[in-house]
């Protein structure tokens, strides 16, 4: 809402930025798992109401993401023109704020590496996995990019290998060098049916117990981003996913209940280095 948005261009120079999303993931999902104390990690970010319901500019991993790196992440969903976190020079344009962060570049990947970022990627569904020209677009867009079967959908254990990734660049990075982290958190993709004993078929109680799995994981890459800096967070699914529902099976389709996901943005004091 307008008058309470971060400002993300005070943030720029002084804030590493971590944007995590996780694929795939119904906001009604989310807010299940929270009510039902399955995300204590998660929980801690988020503020009494809970998840911040959006609307997806997206309804599959690539079209959503496409439209996060140009600046449009999920929007708000009460009507009106609600200003953006970053955004591209583009004329026209009617959600810059004062406080919007503003590129000069054809992405805020690039325009973050500008100004001075070092900008990574931690691939996680197959849109990230280098393994085909497709597979190349996106983590093309950063300095440095990384996948490996062990962050894919048919891992079990994803989110940690993901984690333990991240945090062993981290330790390589001057604590002066400011960072852009995007990870793409795919166990709460398809098959979310691996995290639940004897399911074989994805539903949202799979799905719930892919994200109490990706919650576990993620606080050591939280507290390790703290002790480097001030940290701007954004943690937001790309979009939901159906399970039958009207009859609808997966997603890139219209339906609400791939349109609506779940969104935080959050800002994280630093905590001093590591004992």
């Amino acid at each position: 809402m307008p008058g309470t948005m971060i400002d993300a261009r005070a943030c720029l120079g002084t804030h590493d930025i971590l944007l995590l999303t996780l694929d795939s993931l119904r906001f009604d999902v989310a807010t299940r798992a929270l009510q039902q104390g399955l995300t204590p990690n998660l929980t801690r970010l988020l503020p009494e109401t809970g998840w911040e319901r959006r609307h997806s500019p997206g309804n599959f991993t690539y079209a959503a993401h496409q439209a996060f790196f140009a600046g449009f992440l999920p929007t708000p969903v009460t009507p009106g023109k609600h200003p953006r976190l970053f955004a591209l020079e583009f004329p026209g344009s009617e959600t810059i704020a004062p406080e919007t962060c503003v590129f000069s570049s054809d992405n805020i990947v690039t325009g973050l590496a500008a100004q001075g970022y070092h900008t990574l990627c931690i691939g996680g569904v197959g849109f990230f996995n280098k393994q085909s020209p497709l597979g190349n677009v996106l983590p093309g867009l950063f300095q440095e990019s990384h996948w490996y079967p062990s962050f894919g959908v048919t891992d079990r254990h994803s989110t940690r290998h993901q984690v333990d990734f991240a945090l062993e660049r981290l330790q390589q990075l001057p604590a002066e060098q400011r960072l852009f982290l995007f990870l793409n958190v795919s166990a709460t993709h398809q098959p979310s049916c691996i995290f639940k004993e004897g399911a074989l078929a994805d539903s949202v109680e799979t799905q719930m117990a892919a994200l109490a799995y990706a919650d576990a994981q993620l606080s050591p890459l939280i507290t390790a981003l703290q002790q480097r800096a001030p940290l701007l967070c954004i943690i937001c699914s790309d979009h939901g996913t159906t399970f039958g529902e009207d009859g609808y099976q997966g997603h890139r389709l219209a339906h609400p209940l791939v349109w609506d996901v779940p969104y935080l943005e959050c800002l994280l004091p630093q905590t001093g280095g590591p004992a």
